[in-house]
């Protein structure tokens, strides 16, 4: 008994000391062991070997519209404040070298209390925070019906209408509505 009680006290100590990164890494992308170099590869989305201020707020989930709440202000801080942790040559951004050596001393990316960092497509976002935790893969249409489910079928159905409708006016040789009101026939 002794035993486990200190074995359930080691592994909370150990969530709650998690990291930004490693919670990341876990609640975004259901991954638990990883290197600096394999986190720094998955998050340079320009995929130049570096990350740039762009990459730093996709990563940090900046760009999404759950922070919409977030100011610029604070936005542009946090990018800041990253960069000036790695970047030791003065470029404003953070090689891939800079990062995995900085991560090596000990230097940990900084958790600013917006999250965990939502930075996948809709459908992604979807599936991973909602669909895995409240459905699985036997789950019929008629069983998915959370708030975000329907939320998210109305996202695919507002987007087959949007094609729809495209479709519809590249049939057309001369979509009016496209013609400026001052040169129209009244």
């Amino acid at each position: 008994m002794h035993t486990l009680a200190t074995l359930l006290f080691l592994l909370t100590t150990h969530a709650a000391a998690a990291n930004w990164a490693e919670r990341h890494m876990s609640e975004e992308h259901h991954i638990d062991a990883f290197d600096a170099a394999s986190f720094f590869i998955m998050h340079d989305f320009s995929n130049n070997n570096e990350w740039g201020r762009d990459d730093i707020l996709k990563m940090y989930g900046l760009k999404d519209a759950s922070t919409n709440h977030i100011t610029k202000v604070q936005k542009e801080s946090a990018v800041d404040r990253v960069i000036s942790l790695y970047d030791r040559d003065r470029s404003g951004t953070i090689s891939f070298a800079e990062y995995t050596v900085g991560a090596a001393q000990g230097i940990e990316l900084p958790d600013f209390g917006f999250g965990s960092g939502h930075h996948g497509d809709d459908e992604y976002e979807y599936e991973i925070h909602h669909f895995e935790k409240y459905h699985n893969e036997d789950a019929r249409e008629e069983d998915l019906t959370h708030e975000e489910d329907k939320k998210h079928f109305k996202q695919h159905d507002e987007i087959e209408r949007q094609a729809e409708r495209q479709s519809q006016l590249e049939k057309l040789p001369i979509i009016e509505s496209n013609i400026p009101s001052k040169f129209r026939r009244t």
